[in-house]
């Protein structure tokens, strides 16, 4: 039988089912309290009653931890993923109880951390805690319903469409030359990266054994849409592979994702550059490409997208250029 309590503006849910522990949930007003306290009364009419009191002791951030035991490492972003998932932990609402975890709670996390990330940061991080959740209950028994599928996500942002200028590449390409502490390898990175469009997570993949220059291919096995993919190399990037050192682990570039990053970052802030991310070196490098293979299907065969609708959001052509063709 249920009792409902008005706590300090709480409305307070208490369930005694015999051979159960006693179960107890706090809403943010008495309609969600008497829903769920019927959905209760009804499942133990039915007989389908599960125990719920694991998750008044398990925590988000002990979820967390199962999943980066057991689910990240077997997915392509293990180390993003895991990078993302621990920063969720540093969150308060990790350390509260997943049966605590109401949509009203997660809606305020997203409003104060929408006071200091972008639209698209709040939004992954909201399908992380979601992906936690529908992981938990189809494979650990988790008897809570996902909170995050109640939430109003914030608008989408708009597709990013920042080109390099040339005396913009020139300006960044000063501030990568390498000496004292910076990196020997930004330089040749941020070069294949535009003469190729291969994204940061693939050029880091990349190993000797996948690159061929007598036939001017790079092999991607893997992909970030799953597919492998060979990359033709341009004559000005088989001389950027050819006159890099060898590592001895076998991979080209012997950085992390982080590192490359933050040094871009770095770079880039020297060089004067405004709102500038790694990833618009693939917007530039796709849309320079445009003006050497004009056939779009040889296009997204570079650049390895799957349809013309998603190689769109990374060609942006000059309005001024169509002009002088339309003559």
């Amino acid at each position: 039988m249920a009792s409902i309590q008005n706590r300090n503006n709480v409305w307070q849910v208490r369930i005694r089912i015999k051979g159960f522990p006693t179960l107890v949930r706090s809403f943010d007003s008495r309609k969600a309290a008497q829903v769920w306290a019927n959905e209760k009364d009804n499942e133990q009419l039915r007989g389908i009653y599960r125990d719920e009191s694991d998750a008044q002791k398990t925590t988000l951030s002990h979820l967390i931890d199962r999943y980066l035991a057991d689910v990240t490492p077997l997915m392509k972003g293990a180390a993003e993923d895991q990078y993302k998932l621990r920063a969720i932990q540093q969150r308060t609402l990790s350390n509260l109880p997943i049966s605590k975890l109401t949509p009203t709670l997660l809606a305020q996390h997203r409003d104060l951390r929408l006071q200091a990330v972008s639209n698209g940061t709040v939004i992954r991080e909201l399908a992380y805690i979601s992906s936690v959740f529908n992981h938990a209950r189809r494979e650990w028994g988790v008897n809570i319903p996902n909170p995050v599928a109640l939430v109003r996500k914030p608008s989408s942002p708009q597709g990013r469409n920042r080109i390099l200028k040339s005396e913009e590449m020139a300006a960044l390409f000063a501030e990568l030359t390498p000496f004292g502490r910076r990196s020997p390898w930004m330089q040749p990175i941020v070069e294949i990266a535009l003469e190729t469009a291969m994204r940061r997570g693939e050029l880091l993949a990349l190993q000797w054994k996948h690159i061929n220059l007598q036939e001017q291919v790079a092999i991607l096995q893997t992909t970030k849409n799953g597919d492998r993919r060979i990359v033709p190399l341009s004559v000005k990037a088989v001389a950027t592979f050819a006159a890099l050192p060898r590592n001895d682990d076998g991979r080209v570039f012997p950085m992390s994702s982080c590192a490359v990053s933050a040094a871009f970052d770095r770079a880039a802030e020297r060089a004067g550059l405004i709102d500038l991310h790694f990833h618009d070196l693939r917007h530039t490098a796709i849309t320079l490409m445009a003006t050497k293979l004009p056939n779009l299907i040889e296009l997204a065969a570079v650049s390895g997208h799957k349809s013309l609708k998603m190689l769109q959001r990374y060609y942006h052509p000059s309005p001024q250029a169509l002009a002088l063709k339309l003559g």
